[in-house]
Parts: C-alpha cells; structure tokens; sequence
C-alpha cells in the first residue's frame, strides 16, 4: 500500500503536500461559510458561483496549460504557482481582516486562484510520475488521493473550529502560510533521481494532440465522459453539506466542518484501497459510480445530521474510489510524452464542468430544498454508470450468454474486446519508459 514511500523525492513531496492540502481545505471551508453567512442571507446559488469562478479557468485555459505541463520544467512551474496561490492566500487574509471584504472581491479572489490553480493542476499531476518509476504510478497517485483526502479529513474540522473562535479571516492567514511546507519540499527534491522522459520538441498542432490522442482511446474517452458527469453534478460537496447543515438541519460552523471532515473518512479508505490494487481498472470505476449514486440517495432521505454523516462516509468511499480509479487509470495508462496534455483535459473536463454544474445545484437547493440537490448528484451517478455499461456491452467486455445447458442458463461473460488493446497500449508504455531511462 505505501511502496511509494521507499523512494526519498516521493517522501519529500508527500509531506509538503500534506500540510498545503490541509491548509486548502481549511480555505476552501471558511471561504464557503463566509459567502453563505456574512455575504449573503444563505444564499447557496452564490456558493455555486464562487466555486464556479474558481474552478471555471481549467476549462477556458486548458489548450494552454496542458501544454505547458508538457513543455516547461514542471518543478518550476509548480514552484510560480504556489508562490501565486500564497499572495493570494495573504491577500484574501487582509481584505476579510480589515472588514471590507465584499461578495464581488470574493468572486474576484476564487478567479485569480482558479487561473493558478489552472497552471498548478496538470503539472502537479503529471511531476508524480517523475518522481516515482512507471511501476510505482498507480500506487503514487493512489496515495496522493489519500493525501489530499486526509487533508479533507482534518482540514474542515479544523476550520469550523477557528471560524466559530478567530473567524474565517484567520483561517485565509494560516492557508497561505502552509504553501511554504510545498516550496520547502520542492526545494529539497533531487532532480538527479528524477524518472525522466524525452520532451517533445516545439512543432505545430501541439496545442490539440492530446485530444486526438484521447480520440484514438475509447477507453480513456470514457473515462472522460465519466468524469464530465460526475464533476459537473456530482462532486459539488461544499454545495451540499453547507445546505444541508445549515438550511435542512439549522446547524452551525463547527457543525458544518464536522460533516466535511466526516465524508473524508470514507475519502481516506477509498484512496487507501485503490493504492493496494495492481493497477487501475475500468470496472472499478463503473461500480463505484453506481455506489456513488446510490450513496447519494441514502444521504439525501437522512432525517438526522448524525444519520446524514453517517451515509457521507459511504459517499466519501464511493466518490474517492471512482476519481482516483479513474485518475490513476489515466496516467498509468497515457505515453509519457502527452502526459501533460491529457492529464490537463482530464482535470479540465473534471473541474471545468463546476462551472455549469455548481449554480445549477445550488439553485435546485435554494428552489427545491437541499435534498434534491443530492438527488441530483445521484442522478449523475447512476448516468455515468449506465453510460460505461453501455461502453462494457459495445466492446463484448461484458455479454449476456445463454446455454440451457447450464444450470443457470444466463451469464455474466468478460470477453477480451477492448481489453486487449488497453494491455497491448500499456505494454507500449512500458517499454518507451524504459527506453527514455536508459
């Protein structure tokens, strides 16, 4: 499960992470409390809007920054984009210390750090796999999910803590600071253990191989597809819990972090498991899309906020299984050369449906009540699920057989299909790996 830890870079970047994505979270949760009960009247539409605006760059950037993870030294890129998100951590800080915080220079706040983060993303993803070796990337990202969800864990606890003692003003203060332990880790690395690969030299066209290389993979076209769904009405968890702890059960800060941290435990184990598998799978993906509605469903007919964060871990587990299956999928699974790019519209399709998404969910919140707002990130579960076993149907993966012959004459089949192709591709892989090592 934690094989990657053997190798020094790993550890080095595991750690300053850890401590960045905790204080990421701790923004994340006192930035969504201050707009829904300091700026507005409860407004979860403008909670929606917020997250929109910071999530909205990875979409309209990415030709851009796909490319970039790709072209430029991504230790580099990582070390200018924590430096941007810091400044904007402190400004954030002084407006809301200094008591002229407004809704509008909020908004503006969530675009500037929507655009770094644009930069961030694909060079954080794709920079694991030049600090691990091919064999050791599934279970490196697998851990990274883990990381990034044990700073979920902690995070909003925490925060709800201090917005109820020193206010949310504090909290956007201790967020910026923890960018250093990122900077300081970055600083240590040893480039000379770095897994490298040959850079693609500057040509035309560059800009839009990584979606006709996505066209020449059906399988990660559907993991894509997947993804649009979820992320676009699925995965708007500050949307959720923040309605429904404060509209549906009349709860507070404190309360609202606690269920935050609450659906990461699940986000923990999920990301735990998938570290232990051999390799990433498509039909994982598919079922925990399944569970991931179901889960949903469960939590939305709760009548207690104890019951509801109960049901939050099982849509903690669900959810973390299918994004780090399906990241982990991705990256194992992509020629090391286009890694940027396609990683770039994997978090692009990922996040930039939010955008869409999140004011949509918040104004079924505000209008139906929050309930069917998970009703309708269940719904996306039960889509995307039914989309890939279409995909299972399509490609004879998966067949119906009869034989009267048997005892119970209708099975189950897996059949070579598509699969084969997947592992001839990750055999390629493999050995352009090898051969860049050398």
């Amino acid at each position: 499960m934690f094989r990657s830890f053997a190798i020094a870079n790993y550890r080095m970047w595991f750690a300053g992470a850890l401590v960045s994505n905790v204080g990421t979270w701790m923004q994340r949760v006192a930035q969504d409390w201050l707009v829904l009960t300091e700026l507005t009247d409860d407004d979860a539409t403008a909670v929606g809007i917020t997250m929109a605006l910071q999530f909205g760059p990875q979409l309209v950037l990415l030709p851009v920054t796909g490319l970039a993870a790709d072209r430029i030294d991504r230790r580099r890129m990582l070390i200018a984009t924590q430096i941007a998100m810091a400044l904007l951590g402190f400004g954030l800080a002084a407006i809301t210390l200094t008591g002229v915080a407004t809704l509008w220079m909020v908004y503006g706040f969530a675009l500037a750090l929507g655009v770094a983060a644009a930069f961030d993303a694909p060079a954080r993803q794709a920079f694991v796999s030049e600090l691990v070796p091919v064999s050791h990337l599934g279970n490196a990202v697998a851990l990274n999910s883990a990381s990034f969800n044990g700073a979920r864990l902690l995070g909003p606890a925490i925060a709800g803590l201090l917005v109820a003692w020193i206010g949310v003003g504090w909290v956007f203060l201790i967020n910026a600071v923890t960018f250093g332990a990122v900077l300081l880790s970055l600083a240590l690395l040893r480039p000379d253990q770095f897994t490298t690969f040959t850079r693609q030299p500057r040509a035309p066209g560059q800009l839009l191989d990584g979606m006709r290389y996505v066209r020449r993979r059906p399988d990660i076209a559907l993991v894509l597809v997947m993804i649009a769904i979820l992320g676009t009405l699925g995965f708007n968890f500050p949307i959720f819990i923040s309605a429904m702890a404060r509209i549906e059960y009349g709860q507070g800060a404190g309360e609202f972090g606690v269920l935050s941290s609450v659906i990461a435990v699940g986000s923990v184990t999920g990301a735990l498991l998938a570290a232990r598998r051999d390799r990433p799978r498509l039909r994982t993906i598919t079922l925990a899309s399944a569970g991931f509605g179901a889960s949903l469903t469960a939590a939305a007919l709760m009548p207690t906020p104890l019951l509801f964060g109960i049901m939050l871990v099982l849509v903690g587990f669900s959810g973390l299984s299918v994004m780090t299956t399906a990241n982990g999928y991705v990256q194992t699974t992509t020629a090391p050369a286009m890694r940027g790019r396609v990683m770039a519209l994997y978090l692009a399709i990922f996040v930039g449906g939010t955008p869409l998404g999140a004011p949509l969910v918040g104004w079924v919140a505000d209008a139906l009540g929050p309930r069917w707002s998970l009703g309708v990130g269940a719904a996306s579960g039960f889509l995307a699920a039914g989309i890939a076993a279409v995909f299972w149907l399509r490609t004879r993966e998966v067949r119906l057989t009869w034989d009267r012959a048997r005892r119970w004459p209708l099975a189950l089949r897996y059949g070579r299909g598509a699969a084969a192709d997947r592992e001839l591709a990750t055999t390629e892989i493999a050995v352009i790996e090898s051969q860049t090592q050398r």
